[in-house]
């Protein structure tokens, strides 16, 4: 049994009420780019943390720059890759290599768009706060659901975004197509597929499981044998976790440079392997004082043989993709030294640059203004949740936290847990600065 590229690759669109597309130049997949791009969650990203919060140095990566850089190196990988299973004679017979890239491009621009404020301290603080909470704040939400909250995930609350919640609220979300939403998946499964007592991340909440099982059965999506909705990768997933890995272990470094946390010469002796031992043209006439250059003409030279070794490695493996069978990535099956290259990257950044002091003392700080956010606006939920199906009033505080919160506040027609859910949606869209503002403003602190 295998997957099928007709299949994996449809045109057909994700959502009700879908209109007929319109021949104005642009494919379905260049649609939903553009989709991406103008919603207000991508824009967002452009206040949230990559991994230096709050940098005063306008070079330094946000998410929204990393996700563009995401979105680029995709969008290559995935033309090499269409240009290559084209040649082959794999891809349907009216399908353009280059959809291929826009397919991934996409894909990569919304990887990181359901990521809360401040990182990956951001999405470990919301798991904590849950994990510690009194019990009875979680009475009456059904046990395969609550571990939506205490293993809070943003690749999930990404799917809920695109799906659900962007454009089109509760019918269909950015209503993109389903090859696009299918790369997306980096882990098509719920938390109830993760074995107990076992850690591991998901792709879907309990809410969007609806959402992934029709774009699973529409892209043929190979589903577990013995783990119900659980399912196997879109190919071009594993080409989007590439992107992702390449820009995050070797261009995101280049911040680490510009704070001054590592010495240029590191990176040097960790790419020279990569690109042949010789450092590219020009390099050694451009002045010490400009370390940016020479960054800059450092990745252009190792870039083309990773990328290039990556789409060698999705073809050679595509079989046994195709049949759910491939494990692990695309780069831990490149040759020795592109894969040490990125393994060393790695290395450096847990050594040199997420222990820097700074950057530290945030992310310490990141527990408690999530912890403040998190407890007042979920003590006004579960106020909420036992006094108004009674018609019981509300106190003025949590009348005045509902009304604050709008679309995302507690509405009567919900449940404890969708009550719940659009409170989560409401923290994690926070940009790093506006839930440090509210913070503020809750504990009546002048900012």
């Amino acid at each position: 049994m295998a997957m099928d590229w007709e299949k994996l690759l449809t045109p057909k669109r994700f959502g009700k009420d879908v209109p007929a597309d319109i021949n104005d130049g642009r494919s379905n997949f260049h649609r939903d780019y553009d989709r991406i791009i103008f919603s207000s969650a991508f824009r967002r990203l452009q206040g949230k943390t990559q991994v230096h919060p709050s940098p005063k140095n306008d070079h330094i990566h946000t998410r929204l720059t990393h996700s563009l850089e995401v979105g680029c190196v995709g969008r290559s990988l995935g033309a090499m890759a269409g240009i290559a299973l084209k040649k082959n004679g794999l891809l349907p017979s009216d399908f353009d290599p280059q959809d291929i890239g826009a397919i991934v491009q996409a894909a990569c621009l919304a990887h990181d768009i359901g990521n809360p404020p401040f990182g990956h301290a951001g999405e470990e603080a919301i798991r904590q706060w849950f994990s510690s909470v009194d019990p009875n704040y979680m009475l009456g939400i059904e046990e395969g659901k609550l571990e939506d909250f205490k293993i809070f995930e943003g690749n999930a609350q990404g799917f809920r975004v695109i799906t659900n919640l962007e454009y089109n609220l509760n019918n269909g979300g950015m209503r993109l197509s389903y090859p696009t939403l299918g790369a997306f998946q980096k882990y098509p499964w719920t938390s109830s597929s993760i074995p107990k007592g076992k850690e591991g991340k998901f792709g879907c909440f309990k809410s969007e499981l609806k959402q992934l099982r029709e774009v699973a059965e529409t892209l043929g999506l190979i589903e577990h044998p013995k783990v119900k909705d659980r399912w196997c990768r879109h190919p071009l997933a594993y080409l989007v976790e590439a992107a992702d890995d390449i820009c995050y272990r070797l261009i995101d470094i280049e911040d680490a440079i510009e704070l001054g946390l590592i010495r240029l010469s590191e990176l040097e002796d960790i790419l020279k392997p990569v690109y042949g031992n010789k450092l590219p043209k020009d390099y050694d006439s451009i002045p010490k004082t400009s370390p940016r250059r020479k960054i800059s003409l450092l990745r252009g030279k190792a870039m083309e043989p990773i990328i290039n070794n990556v789409v060698k490695v999705f073809m050679e493996k595509q079989n046994g993709i195709l049949e759910g069978k491939f494990k692990g990535d695309l780069i831990d099956n490149c040759d020795h030294d592109i894969k040490a290259a990125i393994q060393k990257t790695k290395k450096l950044a847990v050594e040199e640059v997420f222990t820097e002091t700074r950057k530290v003392q945030a992310e310490i700080g990141v527990y408690s203004t999530m912890d403040v956010l998190l407890t007042t606006f979920f003590e006004a939920a579960k106020e909420f949740v036992e006094k108004a199906p009674e018609g019981k009033k509300l106190s003025f505080k949590t009348q005045r936290i509902v009304d604050f919160m709008k679309e995302h506040g507690a509405q009567p027609t919900l449940d404890k847990y969708e009550i719940y859910m659009g409170i989560n949606d409401y923290v994690s869209g926070m940009t790093d600065d506006y839930a440090s503002f509210i913070s503020a403003q809750i504990l009546g602190l002048r900012r």
